[in-house]
């Protein structure tokens, strides 16, 4: 590597500040509402439970007084999850929501702020009522906390009363619950896995850990290769491939949970391939929403969607990113991978505000005579820690492509392998249990013990 392009390097590590990052990211997250540290901890929370719940195709209105509150609504109609729902801000509060249904038809949702008192907000709600059609939910935003006005808002047919100032997340979290069951199973989460450059391993990264997450995490998973002409899912789990997900793309108003399950492979008992077909016989040109249809119904019959996404850059492949909720990026230690790396953060924190930051595997690292950049300067260049380093190893992982196997079929115990199980535990939020060495040790003895009781 050139003198100029370390010099890039450097440059690129001293202007980037991770704490400074971190705290603007902390900043960004606690604006839009100014909140103590109690409603810190509740916007956290909030987008744990709203991560698996996107909200459906609803059109919603919402009439605000305060323009902190519409400010807040738009900011949520940007995120994922509010992506497929029609979402419009109007000021002027209940009034004009009077004004304006008077000759309109209400949609699905109609959101209501008011400043006034309880006794005004409750006859304005009956002059609504009127102009309401058959069907439509109000929520109404309120800047009075009264339990006894919630009460009664209920039994005058609201569907949600909600006390101002609001953040994105609560906004979210209230039009989620009334077009999602609380008492069902969520909707299945998708983790999208991504190289920031061809031939970096992204592909095998995401199949190892879905893999661990079937196995070790015992959670049923399925594995989208989107990478239609050249995917090798079906080569790395030796199975044979099928049409799959390409007939699936094809025709995406034909699948049901019955097509969906004639397509998949089954690999073990908790996971299975939508395998590429993996032949040049044909241009994959996807279409964007027949991506997302695909996904909606493979998400509402499996609990995880691991999606192998192809490292290039359309329409389709980067909706696919942003609509995931989450993101694992494979890097090699190297400049062009700092650099697209960085990009793809940038783009993903601009447009996710309300989501994880992507996890980090930084792969191929110690490969014999290459210069390379250390684990600690590439996370100080991006700004953000790479959460799992794996080490070159030509022969192990050689050997599981060769086989049909997966890391920890080959070698249970090696360092990638325990990385891989690592971060299945923690994209799926899960701990980890390990039997303490101390009961292990004392085992032998107890059951001598036992055996010598039972005898007697």
């Amino acid at each position: 590597m050139s003198n100029t392009a370390f010099q890039d390097i450097e440059d690129t590590i001293e202007s980037a500040n991770p704490a400074e990052e971190v705290e603007q990211q902390s900043e960004a997250n606690a604006q839009t509402a100014s909140a103590p540290a109690g409603e810190a901890n509740a916007e956290r929370e909030a987008e744990h439970k709203m991560r698996a719940r996107p909200i459906p195709r609803v059109s919603i209105q919402a009439f605000c007084e305060d323009q902190r509150t519409a400010d807040t609504f738009q900011t949520a109609s940007k995120d994922r999850r509010l992506a497929k729902a029609q979402l419009t801000v109007q000021m002027g509060g209940i009034d004009a929501a009077l004004t304006f249904y008077q000759n309109a038809p209400t949609p699905n949702l109609i959101v209501l702020e008011s400043m006034q008192s309880p006794e005004t907000m409750l006859a304005d709600l009956e002059r609504l009522a009127e102009v309401c059609d058959a069907g439509t939910k109000v929520v109404v935003v309120g800047h009075v906390n009264d339990i006894l006005l919630y009460r009664e808002m209920i039994q005058k047919g609201v569907s949600e009363y909600i006390v101002a100032p609001l953040t994105p997340l609560q906004v979210m979290e209230t039009i989620s619950t009334l077009y999602t069951d609380p008492d069902s199973d969520p909707v299945g989460q998708v983790i999208a896995f991504v190289g920031s450059k061809g031939g970096v391993g992204s592909s095998t990264v995401c199949h190892n850990c879905a893999w661990a997450i079937s196995e070790a995490v015992q959670i049923n998973v399925v594995i989208a290769d989107f990478d239609l002409p050249f995917g090798t899912a079906g080569l790395d789990f030796n199975q044979d491939p099928v049409q799959g997900i390409n007939e699936a793309l094809t025709a995406p108003e034909r699948l049901d949970e019955v097509l969906l399950d004639r397509l998949l492979s089954k690999c073990s008992e908790r996971l299975s391939l939508f395998s590429a077909p993996g032949t040049l016989e044909q241009v994959y040109d996807l279409d964007v929403p027949a991506c997302d249809l695909v996904l909606d119904i493979v998400r509402q019959n499996v609990p995880i969607v691991a999606i192998d996404v192809p490292h290039l850059w359309t329409s389709w492949a980067k909706q696919v990113l942003l609509q995931a909720d989450e993101i694992v990026i494979t890097a090699a230690p190297d400049l062009a991978n700092l650099r697209n790396t960085k990009n793809l953060i940038e783009l993903l924190k601009s447009s996710r505000k309300h989501d994880h930051l992507p996890r980090i595997v930084l792969n191929q690292v110690g490969m014999p005579k290459r210069p390379e950049i250390s684990p600690k300067d590439f996370a100080t260049a991006i700004g953000i820690e790479t959460d799992h380093v794996i080490e070159f190893d030509a022969e192990l992982f050689g050997t599981a492509a060769n086989n049909g196997q997966m890391l920890e079929e080959v070698a249970e115990k090696s360092k990638a392998a325990e990385q891989f199980r690592n971060l299945a535990f923690q994209l799926t939020n899960k701990t980890e249990h390990k039997q303490e060495t101390s009961k292990n040790l004392l085992a032998p003895l107890l059951s001598r013990f036992s055996r010598k009781k039972a005898g007697a």
